[in-house]
């Protein structure tokens, strides 16, 4: 008798149980980068929390050797007490909530005007070209350059911080949705056209899909934005929030150490709203190719 084939002997020559071994096998080889990832993470944790403690020692030595004047710069050692005794009395979150309630309601306005629009002239290559000029031309012009018309015309209060934040974020937004809507492959049109899917469908399963990474990153800037505009409004005009609590600090004269515990409620408050939005960021696009070695 002929002895079998090589080929044939990895499959009809074995049973059920020996091509289960083989996938289980196989499965078990992935198993190790689940740890691995983890060990990447905590290792990047770990130098970023050593950068930050290096920071704080080094301010801290440079204020107590005298290279800046304690009364300007107190150290970290009594801020960050001061800190904790804003959250523990309570008196943080009101102004943190009041700072919140602008950046929201101005970034929502933006997004509002900015996606269909920037959709829209993304879409249209005749209205791309028309209003081109015009964005480049209004986008720089800096929204704290505003402020004297803002009071003027809504006042000292909300409604002026809102107009603010929504005309500071609008730009951001609407030019990274009409990128991504305008940087859509065109083999990825040109083949959905021939499959014959009418106008809306290519927009909604494959040029939306195509621009999303672009919208994010837009709503990203203008968060940052949104959040300076904010307490720069505070500061400069005297809207309830957390600039106004800085600014309260900074005239009682002898409360260095609760004004600079404002600024640091306001440098946290950025980075937890940047590090929420690349959360949320990650987990609605791990699908997408510029995320997947991200999402570790």
């Amino acid at each position: 008798m002929s002895a079998p084939a090589a080929g044939s002997t990895g499959t009809a020559g074995a049973g059920p149980a020996a091509v289960a071994g083989r996938r289980g096998s196989a499965g078990r080889n992935d198993g190790p980068k689940e740890p691995g990832r983890a060990r990447a993470r905590l290792h990047r944790f770990g130098l970023g929390l050593a950068g930050v403690v290096g920071v704080i020692a080094l301010l801290e030595l440079v204020v107590r050797i005298g290279l800046m004047p304690e009364a300007w710069f107190p150290p970290p050692s009594e801020i960050f007490p001061a800190f904790a005794r804003l959250v523990t009395d309570g008196e943080l979150f009101g102004p943190v909530g009041d700072t919140l309630q602008g950046w929201v309601l101005g970034i929502l306005a933006a997004a509002v005007i900015a996606l269909p629009l920037g959709i829209a002239i993304g879409s249209v290559e005749l209205a791309h070209r028309l209003t081109r000029f015009l964005l480049e031309f209004l986008r720089p012009i800096p929204p704290v350059a505003l402020i004297p018309a803002a009071v003027l015309i809504f006042g000292s209060n909300l409604d002026m911080k809102v107009f603010l934040i929504a005309f500071g974020t609008f730009w951001p937004i609407l030019l990274q949705t009409v990128y991504g809507i305008h940087d859509t492959d065109p083999t990825l049109r040109d083949t959905a056209r021939s499959y014959g899917l009418p106008r809306h469908a290519r927009l909604i399963r494959i040029v939306l899909p195509s621009a999303l990474p672009y919208i994010a990153t837009g709503l990203r800037i203008a968060s940052a934005i949104g959040l300076i505009l904010a307490i720069t409004a505070e500061l400069v005009v005297g809207t309830p929030g957390i600039g106004v609590s800085i600014t309260d600090a900074q005239s009682a004269g002898d409360a260095q150490d609760v004004m600079y515990a404002w600024i640091l409620a306001a440098g946290l408050l950025g980075w937890l709203l940047n590090g929420s939005l690349q959360a949320v960021e990650r987990r609605v696009l791990h699908w997408h190719t510029s995320f997947r070695g991200v999402n570790r």
